[in-house]
């Protein structure tokens, strides 16, 4: 906690004279940002996996027409053929496991008074009038049209936005490469878990509303690059 504290410190300091008082907030944002860019290798190789998974399709048609009554002869072929084409039903899941640490480690520094055995600085931060270590909760006990009050309404702006967006570029690739499963038979709940898919990223709303406002720009800044990633890599 004290090297990543300091990490953050560093860079508050050297986008000081940019920044001001929100220097530590967009410290944090710029860590976000290298972090988004060491794991973009792997969101291009769930990119490609995905596409390679929407491509086996054809073949899992067919396999289901030649297996349909043997289930368990059906999933080993399935499984036998993703291993033939190299494909990975997981990788698409190591991009985002991998923020979690880095997520944690934002809500804990400023979740914490002391780091190190001395006063933790950084919850002195800013960004404009609203402190990086309080919550929404906090911000409303000066008012909605106060200036933390106003911060958040931003930045939940901003999710609804980034939300908005996502929930369309879901429904379109959805509906260009409807999923199945990986066995080829329907898994129960499985039509209700695709319906509710495209409003993930509303939850956002929910976890910036909760937690510090440190951790809570970690989320809105990753959130907007995920989003961004996708329309990009799923073209």
């Amino acid at each position: 906690m004290s090297v990543f504290a300091h990490l953050v410190e560093r860079l508050a300091d050297l986008l000081q004279p940019l920044f001001g008082t929100s220097a530590a907030a967009a410290a944090i944002v710029l860590f976000t940002a290298l972090v988004r860019l060491l794991v973009h290798p792997l969101s291009r190789a769930a990119a490609r996996g995905q596409k390679a998974r929407t491509a086996l399709q054809p073949k899992i048609t067919e396999l289901r027409k030649k297996h349909g009554r043997n289930p368990e002869k059906l999933q080993k072929a399935v499984l036998e053929l993703h291993a033939e084409e190299k494909v990975s039903p997981l990788a698409g899941c190591l991009p985002g496991l991998l923020q979690v640490p880095a997520f944690f480690l934002l809500y804990h520094l400023f979740s914490s008074d002391t780091i190190g055995g001395r006063a933790n600085e950084l919850l002195d931060h800013q960004l404009l009038a609203a402190p990086l270590g309080e919550r929404w909760v906090d911000a409303l006990q000066g008012g909605l049209l106060d200036g933390a009050g106003l911060v958040y309404a931003g930045l939940f702006a901003v999710v609804a936005g980034v939300a908005a967006f996502s929930y369309r570029l879901s429904k379109r690739m959805m509906a260009a490469n409807p999923a199945l499963p990986a066995g080829g038979e329907q898994v129960a709940g499985l039509g209700a878990v695709t319906k509710v898919m495209p409003f993930m990223s509303f939850f956002t709303l929910v976890t910036v509303a909760v937690v510090p406002l440190a951790a809570a720009l970690y989320v809105v800044t990753s959130t907007t690059w995920s989003v961004a990633e996708r329309a990009v890599l799923y073209r």
